[in-house]
C-alpha cells in the first residue's frame, strides 16, 4: 500500500500544527463557533447529538496493521474502546472531546493517517473496490490511480469551498463494487483494444433528498488526462452550482437542471483551457506510485479443490466452515489464494460496522499471520483480509471464531448497512440501530437466510442517506412525523451492475412494526419467486403492488399516499 514521502508527512504534520492552534484558540473563547466551525470541518470533526464525532480517512478502503492497532489504541484512550467503519469506509470515533482532538491528529499523523476533508464541501475520500488488484473480474488495478487522484485533491485551493461536498468513485473490474453511479463522480476504468487504460465519466449521482444515478458524460478518456478533465467538471460545477439552498447544491441537482448532454459540453468547452498542460499525470507518476501496489511475495501453488478446503475441517464442524466458505470467501487473481471478509454484523451484540478496540487489534493479528499485514474496508461495513491461502483457511476461520467475525452472512439479508442514526447523529429523524437489532433477532436463522439468497437491506435515520437506503433490494429510511420516529420502506434498490433508485411503498409505520413488515416482505417473495430467482428480480418482475397488499392487509392502497406525510 502507498506509503508516505516526506512531502505527504510534512503536510499532514503541519495541518496538525494548524489545527492544535486552533482549537486552543476556540477554548480561549478567540474564535467563535461560526467562525471554527468550517475549520473542524476540514479536520473531519463534526457535533453531533453528545459529543463530537472524528471523521478519519482510510483512502480507497486500504489499511495496514499498524494503522488499526493505532485507530484501537486512540479508541481506548480517546473514545469508549470501539470505532464505527462507514459505507465511505472511513472510521468514526463518536465520543471525542475538542480539547483532544488534536492529539487525535497527532496519534494518526505518526502512521500515515489523517482527517483531511472528510468532511466539508470539498473532495471527499476517494473510494474504490475493496478487492482492488485481487478481484478475478478486474481489468485495471483502480489503486494507483485513486493515489494519484487522493494526492491532486487534497488541499486543492480551487475547490476548497465547492458549493456541497463531492464524492468520487473508482472501479476497476467487470463487476461495480464501488456504486460508482450513486456519486457525484464515478469512474470506470477499462483497456482499450491497444491496452491503454482509459476511463468512461459518470456525473450527477447521488442519493439524499433527491436520488438520482450518474449519467455517462465521457467515454475512454485516457487515464493521464484525468486531473484536467476533472478539473474542468468541477470548474462548471463551482461556477454554476447552486449556493442559494443547501438541497439543491449538489452537482447532481446541475446535471440535472442542465441536461447530462449540455452539462458534458460545457465541461468539454472548460476542458480545452488545459489541453496539454502539465495538469494531467506523466508516466512517470504512475511509475512512482504504482510501485507501491505491486503484488506481494506470493507462493506459488496450486489452487485447492473446494472439497480438498472443507476436509480442512473436523467433520463436526465442516457444515459451520461450509456456510462461511460459501458466502465469505472470494475467488482470487493468484492460483492458491482467496480474500476473505470478516462481517461485522454479529446478531444483536453490536451496531453494524462497529469493531471493538479487541476486535480491531485480532483483525490486525489476522491481517499480519494470513494476509501480508493488509486489509480494505467495504462499503457494506465489514472488512477484508485480501491475500489468503487457501490452505489456511480453515486456521483462520478458527482464530476468526474468537473474535466473533466469521458470522457467514454476506450478501445476506442481515448483512445491513446502517448508519448511526438518532442513537448519535444530530441530523438524523430517528434511531437506526434498534430497528437493525430487531430485522436482526426476527430473522436469526442460518438456514432460512441461505434460502433466501441474496437481500440488501440498508437503513438510515434521515434523508441525508448515510445508510444508502435508496439502492437497498430492501430500503427503511426513518422519518419524522409530528414529533415521533416513523420508518418508510423502499423496494427495488440496487446497487453493482444494475444499480437502480427503489421505489416507496406507501405510508410510513412505527418502529414496533418493522420486523412485522419485514417479514411480510419476505413472505411475499418467498411466494411469488420462480426457481433460481433473486429478490431483486422477483421484484422486477411482480413490482411492488403485491407487497404492498400484504403490508397494509386492512386498508384500500390504491389512494395511499406514497410518502410518510
Amino acid at each position: 500500500m502507498y506509503q508516505y514521502d516526506a512531502i505527504d508527512q510534512q503536510l499532514v504534520n503541519e495541518r496538525v500544527n494548524q489545527f492544535k492552534d486552533q482549537v486552543q484558540r476556540r477554548i480561549r473563547d478567540e474564535i467563535a463557533e461560526d467562525d471554527f466551525k468550517p475549520l473542524r470541518l476540514q479536520n473531519g470533526l463534526y457535533m453531533q447529538r453528545h459529543a463530537y464525532m472524528l471523521r478519519v480517512a482510510i483512502p480507497y478502503g486500504m489499511l495496514s496493521s499498524q494503522q488499526l492497532r493505532k485507530l484501537a489504541d486512540i479508541s481506548d484512550r480517546y473514545d469508549r474502546g470501539y470505532g464505527h467503519f462507514t459505507t465511505r469506509q472511513n472510521i468514526q470515533f463518536n465520543w471525542v472531546t475538542l480539547e483532544e482532538s488534536p492529539a487525535i491528529l497527532a496519534e494518526l499523523a505518526s502512521v500515515q493517517m489523517h482527517a483531511i476533508q472528510t468532511s466539508g464541501n470539498v473532495v471527499r475520500n476517494i473510494t474504490s473496490d475493496p478487492f482492488a488488484g485481487v478481484a478475478k473480474d478486474e481489468h485495471v488495478d483502480p489503486r494507483p490511480i485513486c493515489e494519484l487522484l487522493r494526492q491532486w485533491s487534497t488541499l486543492h485551493p480551487e475547490f476548497a469551498f465547492l458549493p456541497r461536498k463531492f464524492k468520487i468513485a473508482i472501479n476497476g473490474a467487470e463487476h461495480d463494487r464501488a456504486v460508482i453511479l450513486a456519486h457525484d463522480v464515478g469512474l470506470q476504468l477499462k483497456k482499450n483494444a491497444q491496452g491503454e487504460i482509459v476511463v468512461d465519466v459518470y456525473v450527477g449521482g447521488g442519493l439524499g433528498r433527491t436520488p438520482i444515478l450518474g449519467s455517462l458524460i465521457k467515454q475512454d478518456l485516457p487515464w493521464a488526462k484525468l486531473p484536467s478533465y476533472l478539473s474542468a467538471t468541477l470548474r462548471v460545477y463551482n461556477r454554476f452550482g447552486r449556493r442559494d439552498n443547501i438541497y439543491k447544491a449538489r452537482i447532481k441537482i446541475l446535471v440535472k437542471a442542465l441536461g447530462p448532454e449540455e452539462f458534458a459540453r460545457q465541461v468539454e468547452a472548460q476542458w480545452q483551457d488545459w489541453q496539454d498542460t502539465s495538469e494531467d499525470f506523466l508516466p512517470t507518476e504512475w511509475e512512482r506510485v504504482a510501485k507501491y501496489f505491486s503484488k506481494p511475495n506470493y507462493l506459488q501453488i496450486a489452487d485447492l479443490p473446494n472439497t480438498s478446503i472443507l476436509a480442512l475441517a473436523p467433520e463436526a464442524e465442516q457444515k459451520s466452515f461450509g456456510r462461511w466458505l460459501t458466502r465469505n470467501v472470494k475467488a482470487h487473481q493468484q492460483a492458491g489464494y482467496v480474500s476473505v471478509t470478516l462481517s461485522l454484523k454479529p446478531h444483536g451484540t453490536a451496531a453494524a460496522g462497529d469493531a471493538t478496540s479487541l476486535q480491531m487489534r485480532q483483525i490486525a493479528d489476522l491481517a499480519d499471520h494470513f494476509s501480508f499485514g493488509e486489509m480494505r474496508v467495504t462499503h457494506e461495513q465489514n472488512i477484508v483480509l485480501s491475500d489468503v491461502e487457501q490452505s489456511r483457511l480453515f486456521e483462520l476461520y478458527q482464530k476468526a471464531s474468537e473474535a466473533n467475525l466469521v458470522i457467514p452472512n454476506i450478501g445476506l439479508l442481515t448483512d445491513m448497512i446502517v448508519c448511526p442514526g438518532g442513537d448519535f447523529c444530530s441530523l438524523a429523524n430517528a434511531k437506526s440501530l434498534p430497528i437493525a437489532s430487531a430485522i436482526q433477532e426476527r430473522f436469526d436463522d442460518l438456514d432460512y437466510l441461505f434460502d433466501l439468497g441474496e437481500i440488501s437491506l440498508n437503513i438510515s435515520g434521515c434523508i441525508n442517506s448515510c445508510g444508502h437506503h435508496h439502492i437497498g433490494n430492501i430500503g427503511i429510511l426513518g422519518v419524522d412525523k409530528d414529533g415521533s420516529e416513523w420508518y418508510q420502506v423502499t423496494l427495488g434498490g440496487a446497487q453493482g451492475n444494475q444499480t437502480s433508485i427503489g421505489r416507496v411503498i406507501g405510508p410510513s409505520f412505527g418502529a414496533d412494526q418493522m420486523p412485522r413488515v419485514i417479514s411480510d416482505v419476505i413472505n411475499v417473495y418467498v411466494e411469488q419467486r420462480e426457481p433460481a430467482e433473486s429478490f431483486a428480480q422477483t421484484v422486477s418482475r411482480i413490482g411492488i403492488t403485491p407487497f404492498k397488499e400484504r403490508v397494509y392487509p386492512a386498508k384500500n392502497i390504491a389512494n395511499e399516499e406514497t410518502t410518510h406525510a
